[in-house]
């Protein structure tokens, strides 16, 4: 069973994949967060403490999981926004129906137990190996979703998994960027991007280009699956993990019960059988799982609201996707009330539990008066659970909601009463009016935006040795424009020396300069030093011969391995979680005679860095981990004995000519 590349015709098809994407991640996503919620909180529940250790950190794991699920849709809508098209909330509601995924992606909402956790395992599986679902998940019927030729209009198609589904999107990509050119095909640029600006996930970025649509893919694909060597951390291994010792408890106590058996896929409404044994009716399980599921309505509006397309000023993105994720924890604990009450009136074992229903649409408001209509819902809601909370314990959610709906309310006074507020490079008045003028004329390079200058200094930048440190953005905010289109270096907004300040303080020496007066260049450091950075590169400064790369004071080399443009970092290890410390015990180092001149570093074939020449070598604290006149340093990441060489490389496969 397999999509070949050239099913994706065109954009139309490619959005149609995004958009299912979009939908299957966040689909998956409730059902995580559906069995998380019905994992017991208290030793009332027949657990010992023990117990809720082991239970803390099951829920632990699938709300890493769930978080990531998130990050997947935040990169899906990122892509979609790149390729021009407005973000994707919408998905079916469960139960969901037959032919809305391939036959044997069965997704409902179900609580937490041996089997359900080997469900989660099948749907995050590797393509290469052969993982049963679980025993509760009966694929009865089966049917085929395959792609109809003979019409234009996108049809569905069937994927033997996750990864296949985004492996499939990627190479549709490179097609059309082939095809139409890649400007064209990401017509969408950096518009309605979210980023770590507005959400602290871990792992998210903009997309803006064929390079960072691949990376994102890659990160979704290797968090859910895992990397061919199947990552501890992947999706497909926690809950493997989680059900193997579920499992192994039972085996010594067959009547351990860590969670409450809530109903699979409970309902509020169906209108047509009214006697559905997952039918909610106990008259207070049907209000708390009405107002969890208007908290999930709203929380979706909001970040719907967070993607749009239109620009707005940075505060008010970033206040919404605080809403939006202070609403996510109300949600949360509204979810695990309601499968603490029974699903009928008449009393029983089964318990209720969030659904998830979505209304017709939850897409985005009107840019001039969202954040008034989100802060109207969210003091009716809140009105709601005042009331609720006289019958049931919501903890914290009163004080939640109230604070959302002030947070919002602000907003909206601050900036959609003020249209003038909205403009996208909106400055306030006080910032304008005490901006220094320029102190010299600007020259540019028409053919590389990389480069400007005036009369007495000329500045370079290059971009595939910035390890993004920002302290040029940060220390000097009006020569450095960040995420502009057209000229973005102005070193006419500052002094020479100040110019040339910064570009010292630039660790991996992206930044370079040349004065064009009497003042001296950029000189040679009284002591030569590599800093072994925690988790990090290592950053040296000295009089620098990097063979096949000539002279330089200041550069930074990978150490994970992984770097895509070795010998130099380019932040990989932020991606892959590197973990390495920049620390070693204290030793007695050698006195060096001379504690500068030149610096040899040879990038070894498939090897370490080799390094001739006088370097004090300092851990992460800047303590001295040894003074060296050679040295063999790891780059493989792999080395028992980092910073330095073990030839543990020779082992693990490292490859690099570089």
């Amino acid at each position: 069973m397999s999509i070949n590349k050239t099913a994706i015709k065109d954009r139309e098809e490619l959005l149609f994949l995004l958009s299912e994407a979009a939908e299957f991640e966040h689909t998956v996503m409730c059902s995580y967060l559906y069995a998380s919620m019905t994992l017991k909180r208290t030793a009332d529940e027949i657990v010992t403490a023990e117990d809720l250790v082991i239970i803390d950190g099951w829920r632990k794991q699938m709300r890493i999981v769930a978080l990531e699920e998130m990050l997947h849709l935040s990169l899906v809508n990122n892509m979609l926004a790149a390729l021009g098209s407005a973000p994707h909330f919408a998905r079916p509601n469960f139960p969901v129906p037959l032919g809305r995924f391939p036959s044997d992606l069965e997704l409902n909402l179900a609580p937490f137990n041996e089997s359900t956790m080997q469900h989660f395992a099948y749907i995050e599986r590797p393509l290469e190996l052969d993982v049963p679902d679980g025993t509760a998940f009966k694929h009865i019927h089966h049917y085929r979703r395959e792609i109809l030729k003979n019409l234009y209009s996108p049809t569905p198609a069937d994927y033997p998994s996750q990864g296949h589904l985004y492996h499939t999107i990627a190479n549709g990509m490179d097609a059309l960027a082939e095809e139409l050119g890649e400007e064209i095909l990401f017509a969408g640029h950096g518009s309605a991007q979210v980023s770590s600006a507005q959400f602290p996930l871990p792992g998210i970025f903009p997309v803006t280009d064929l390079a960072s649509a691949h990376r994102a893919i890659e990160e979704i694909v290797d968090q859910g699956e895992g990397c061919p060597a199947h990552s501890e951390n992947s999706h497909y291994a926690r809950f493997t993990k989680v059900r193997e010792e579920l499992e192994a408890i039972k085996v010594k106590r067959p009547d351990f019960s860590p969670a409450r058996l809530a109903a699979t896929s409970p309902l509020l409404v169906d209108p047509v059988d009214p006697n559905n044994p997952v039918l909610i009716t106990h008259p207070v399980a049907q209000r708390v799982v009405d107002l969890g599921n208007c908290l999930y309505t709203l929380m979706l509006r909001t970040f719907a609201q967070v993607f749009a397309p239109n620009p707005f000023p940075q505060a008010l993105r970033t206040g919404l996707s605080q809403a939006a994720t202070s609403l996510m924890y109300a949600l949360t604990t509204v979810g695990e009330v309601a499968t603490t009450l029974p699903l009928k009136a008449e009393g029983g074992d089964l318990r209720a539990g969030l659904n998830f229903d979505l209304p017709g649409s939850i897409g985005q408001l009107v840019q001039t008066c969202a954040a008034q209509v989100l802060a109207e819902r969210a003091a009716e809601l809140t009105e709601v659970a005042r009331v609720l909370e006289k019958e049931v314990a919501l903890v914290g959610v009163v004080d939640s909601l109230a604070a959302i709906t002030k947070k919002l309310a602000k907003l909206h006074a601050d900036f959609e009463e003020h249209p003038e507020a909205m403009a996208v490079l909106s400055t306030p008045k006080t910032v304008a009016s005490t901006k220094p003028k320029p102190t010299a004329p600007l020259v540019t390079n028409p053919d590389n935006p990389n480069e400007a200058g005036t009369d007495k200094i000329y500045i370079k930048y290059d971009v595939k040795r910035c390890i993004h440190s920002r302290n040029c953005v940060l220390n000097a905010p009006r020569v450095f424009l960040a995420n502009v289109v057209g000229p973005w270096l102005h070193p006419e907004e500052t002094s020479p020396e100040q110019m040339e300040q910064i570009a010292r303080d630039c660790p991996s020496g992206a930044i370079t300069y040349h004065r064009l007066d009497d003042n001296p260049n950029e000189q040679a450091p009284e002591v030569n030093v590599l800093r072994v950075r925690e988790n990090g590169p290592y950053a040296v400064s000295a009089e620098i011969e990097l063979e096949g790369h000539g002279a330089m004071h200041r550069v930074t080399l990978c150490r994970c391995g992984k770097s895509r443009n070795k010998p130099f970092c380019d932040s990989t290890h932020l991606e892959l979680g590197f973990i390495a410390t920049g620390e070693r015990a204290l030793v007695e180092a050698i006195t060096l005679e001379n504690r500068a001149g030149p610096l040899n570093i040879e990038p070894t074939r498939n090897g370490p860095l080799e390094l001739t020449g006088n370097l004090e070598i300092c851990g992460g604290t800047g303590h001295t981990i040894q003074r060296v006149q050679t040295a063999r340093l790891c780059r493989c990441g792999g080395s028992a004995n980092k910073p330095f060489c073990d030839n543990t490389h020779v082992r693990n496969g490292f490859n690099s000519e570089t």
